[in-house]
C-alpha cells in the first residue's frame, strides 16, 4: 500500500493541508507536541507511521486510501464515568490516571499528557468555569494497565505476578525470579542487591516517596527498580556489565523508556559509590530536591 505525506494526501483529497491536519487532530489520529506532530495509537491503527528524511526530518505518512473513522460518533467519557465502572470517585480516578502518567494536575483541573493523548484523550474545559478536564475514549475502561492499577489501588481483584505478566516466557520476569530480593532496606523494602539497598536508603533518608519494582504503566511486561510518584521519575540501577543477556535486557528496557517518553535516571556502580554528590543533581533535573 502506497503511503503519502499529510501534504500529499491533502492534495489527493483536494482539500487544504491545514484542514486535513485539523481533521486528523479532531479524530485523535495526531496531536501537537511543541512544534511537531505526533501519532496517537488511533492514528497508528489507521495506518499512520513515521518516515525520516534528511531534507524534511521526521514526518508522518498515511495510506493513500486512508479511512476516516469519525471518533465524534464514538462516545467519550469523563473520570466520573470511569470511576463508576470501578466503584471509586472521580477525584480518585484522576489521581490514578495521573499516577499512570496519562494526565497531570494543572493549577486547577487536569491536563492530558503526551502519553494520554496517544491513548485518545481529548482535552476539554468546563463551559462555565473554564477549568480544564480530560475526556477519554470509552475503550479506555478495557485497558489492561488501567484495570490492573484500579484493582491494585482499590484492593480488589487478583493482581499477583502471574496475572500481570504478559507472557510466561518473559525475560523480565525470569530475571526477577532468578535474583531474589533478600536485602532489607531501612524502610522495610526487600531489594535484590546491596547497591539497590543503598539507593533505597538514600531515598528514604532524603524523605523522597518511592516505590520499589513498580510495573511500568504499559502493556509490555517491564518493572522499574524505583519509581518516584511526585514527578513521575523512574530510577534504574545497571549492574552485571559483562553479562551479555543482562546487557540485552538493559538495551530493550531503555528502548521502552524512550518509546513512552518516561523520565529516567540511570545509575551504575560508580554512581552508587558517591550517591550524596551524584543523585541530588540528577533528581534536581526533574524538580526533586534532596536534603
Amino acid at each position: 500500500m502506497k503511503k503519502l505525506s499529510t501534504t500529499a494526501l491533502a492534495k489527493q483529497l483536494d482539500i487544504p493541508t491545514k484542514d486535513l491536519f485539523a481533521k486528523l487532530m479532531k479524530l485523535n489520529y495526531i496531536h501537537k507536541a511543541g512544534k511537531t506532530w505526533k501519532l496517537t495509537d488511533i492514528g497508528s491503527s489507521a495506518g499512520g507511521e513515521y518516515r525520516d528524511s534528511k531534507e524534511y526530518g521526521r514526518f508522518i505518512v498515511w495510506p493513500s486510501n486512508l479511512k476516516f473513522s469519525d471518533q465524534s460518533s464514538n462516545q467519550t467519557i469523563t473520570a466520573t464515568a470511569i470511576g463508576k465502572r470501578f466503584s471509586i470517585s472521580a477525584n480518585k480516578t484522576n489521581f490514578i490516571l495521573s499516577e499512570l502518567g496519562w494526565l497531570k494536575k494543572d493549577v486547577k483541573g487536569w491536563i492530558a499528557t503526551a502519553q494520554g493523548l496517544r491513548l485518545g484523550a481529548v482535552q476539554a474545559e468546563d463551559r462555565n468555569s473554564g477549568i480544564p478536564y480530560v475526556r477519554w475514549p470509552e475503550s479506555i475502561t478495557s485497558s489492561k494497565v488501567l484495570i490492573q492499577t484500579m484493582n491494585s489501588v482499590s484492593g480488589y481483584g487478583d493482581t499477583n505476578e502471574e496475572d500481570i505478566k504478559s507472557s510466561s516466557e518473559s525475560k523480565e520476569t525470569d530475571f526477577r525470579h532468578k535474583y531474589e530480593a533478600k536485602h532489607r532496606a531501612t524502610d522495610g523494602h526487600f531489594v535484590r542487591s546491596k547497591a539497590e539497598m543503598l539507593i533505597d536508603n538514600y531515598l528514604y533518608m532524603a524523605e523522597i516517596v518511592h516505590a520499589y519494582e513498580r510495573k511500568l504503566p504499559i502493556e509490555e511486561d517491564a518493572y522499574c527498580d524505583f519509581y518516584l510518584p511526585t514527578k513521575k521519575v523512574y530510577i534504574e540501577y545497571w549492574g552485571y556489565d559483562n553479562d551479555q543477556k543482562y546487557l540485552a535486557r538493559k538495551k530493550a528496557k531503555i528502548a521502552l523508556y524512550e518509546k513512552y517518553g518516561f523520565n529516567l535516571i540511570q545509575l551504575e556502580d560508580k554512581h552508587v559509590q558517591n550517591l550524596d554528590d551524584v543523585l541530588p543533581k540528577l533528581l534536581l533535573k526533574y524538580g526533586i530536591t534532596a536534603y
